[in-house]
This record gives structure tokens, sequence and C-alpha cells, in this order.
């Protein structure tokens, strides 16, 4: 049995998507209302904060996937991040399952460095700290060696349905709505983005091949890099916009700063700030040489495949 720990997430959906397609073993899906994304899903209601009913979801176990997150709220993840991990991994050995840790990239140098599996951390504020104690936790579980481990890291997400990210919700989600696109503080960087299903099939190949384990991974993107200019100009395009130059609007560094002394949510959003001011280079070369048969989505397909969804969905 595989297990997904965190199930009602974008990610945690399209995994299990995937391994339902893939692979032939029962799947459950572990959160505190899990939904089923199969008929034949195991569905487990559990709070990660608990140690007992991790132990319990994750009994029977062959491999686990942790996706779990939580709303961009500094003290919560401060409060419950660690715990749900600790415990999460506590389970997984219990288990003798194999456990996979789905990261972000907040614990890297916000700069135009190349990002890389062995980038050194350093984290910009309190949230980037905190996912940076939770990899140096999964990194110290992998190096004890008592059950098989491994991390892979994903960049800031573009992507179907309910996909939440800065990108998601500044470009596409304003585009749905008739509005003019945002970027934010630079309009003229190079940004890596990954597409969510893309992400989630390569979370599943990877759980699926025992020599990844041991290691950390960079999950697959498209190497075009555009820069949110280019970026609004093909969303744009895609959803059947005909001007060939289209409108859009930077939002400044000081006027996102200003807007978080008044709206908790942009508050919270103020430590990534920076990295929009420079490319944005992560690098997946390491998962595409090592899986050349894995097709990586391009940016113009998976914004086609985005407005494509999207008049489907119109009444």
């Amino acid at each position: 049995m595989q297990t997904i720990l965190g199930a009602n997430g974008q990610i945690a959906i399209e995994l299990a998507r995937e391994l339902q397609r893939s692979q032939p073993e029962s799947l459950k899906l572990v959160s505190r209302t899990p939904r089923p994304v199969h008929a034949s899903n195991l569905l487990q209601a559990a709070n990660l904060l608990d140690a007992k009913q991790t132990t319990k979801a994750v009994q029977g176990s062959r491999i686990v996937y942790f996706t779990a997150g939580l709303p961009p709220d500094t003290e919560l993840w401060e409060r419950q991040f660690p715990t749900m991990l600790r415990n999460a991994l506590a389970a997984s050995r219990t288990a003798g399952a194999r456990f996979i840790y789905f990261d972000n990239t907040y614990m890297y140098p916000q700069d135009e460095r190349l990002q890389t599996e062995t980038t050194a951390f350093a984290p910009v504020g309190r949230k980037g700290r905190v996912r940076a104690a939770m990899a140096e936790m999964v990194l110290s579980e992998m190096a004890r060696g008592e059950i098989p481990v491994l991390l892979a890291r994903a960049p800031e997400f573009y992507g179907p349905a309910q996909t939440q990210s800065i990108t998601n919700t500044l470009v596409i989600d304003r585009l749905k709505a008739g509005k003019t696109p945002l970027a934010p503080v630079r309009d003229d960087r190079l940004r890596t983005l990954i597409w969510t299903p893309d992400a989630s099939r390569a979370l599943a190949l990877l759980g699926n091949t025992p020599d990844a384990y041991g290691q950390t991974w960079h999950l697959p993107c498209d190497d075009e890099r555009p820069t949110y200019r280019q970026l609004i100009q093909w969303a744009s395009q895609s959803f059947d916009h005909s001007s060939t130059s289209v409108r859009h609007h930077v939002l400044p560094r000081w006027a996102l700063n200003a807007a978080g002394l008044i709206s908790k949510p942009v508050a919270e959003l103020r430590e990534l700030l920076p990295r929009y001011a420079h490319d944005n280079l992560f690098d997946s070369s390491k998962f595409k040489q090592a899986f050349p048969e894995f097709a990586v989505t391009r940016y113009q397909q998976g914004l086609a495949l985005i407005a494509e969804e999207f008049r489907h969905n119109q009444p």
C-alpha cells in the first residue's frame, strides 16, 4: 500500500491520480477530512499533529508521501510543521515504510545563483527557516539509514484547477476574471515554475524507483524560463486575447510592503519578495538525466491546458 499524508492539496490530488494510473497496489489518502480521488481509494482521517493518529494512518504502508501543507501563516508554520513532519517520519520508521518528502525552495538564497541539489541553505525570513529546519530533519533521517528516504524539491507552482501560487493568483486567476494581470516586483526577470501535474508525476516516479532513495532531487521544470512579461503574453494568448501587446501592471516591492501593513495574507508573502527582483534559476538536470523519457510540460502547453479547462467549465 502507498499512502499520501496531507491528501487534499493540488500536488496530492495529482499524485493520487498518477499512482492510481501507474501502480497496481492500494492507495490510502490521509488528512483531517480526506476526500477520494478515485472510488477505490482508502480514506483515513488523521491529525498529523497527533503521533498516535499518524502512526495508525501509516500502518501497513510500503511507501509514504509527505505532501502536507499549511496556510501561509508564519506562527502556524513554526508551531505545527516540524511536529507534523517528525510524527510522519516516526510513523514511517515504525511501519518500515519508504518516505518521500515533498519540499519547496524557501530555504535557498533569494538571488540569481543557479539552484541545484547541492545549493547551501540561506533562508530569508521565518518561514524559510522553518523549511530549512524541516529539510535538515529529513536529511538526518536519510543519514540514519533505518528506512529509505528521499527529498523532492519544487519551485513555485503554476497549474490547473485550484493550484495556489503567486503566479496563478496574479496572472492566471485575474485573466480568468477578465482583470489586468499583475507581476510582482519586476516583469523582466527569468522565472522557473513547475507545472503541478509534472511535479506529482515525478513524485510518483521517484517514489517507485528504489535507486532514487538516499538523495535530494529537483523536480523537472521547463528550462525556457520566461519573464513575467513573456508569461503574461502567452497566458493572454491562451485565453484568446487578440492583442499582441497585453497590458499588465508591475507591483513594486514598496507597494507590496505597504500593503502588508494592512493585509495579513500580503504580509505573509513579504519574505519571498527578494526572489522576484532576480532571475530564478532552478536546475532540474539531474532528474532529466536520470529519467530521460519523462516528458516535461512546456509553459505554452500548460497555459493552453489551463485555458481549455476554464472554457470547459464555463456555464
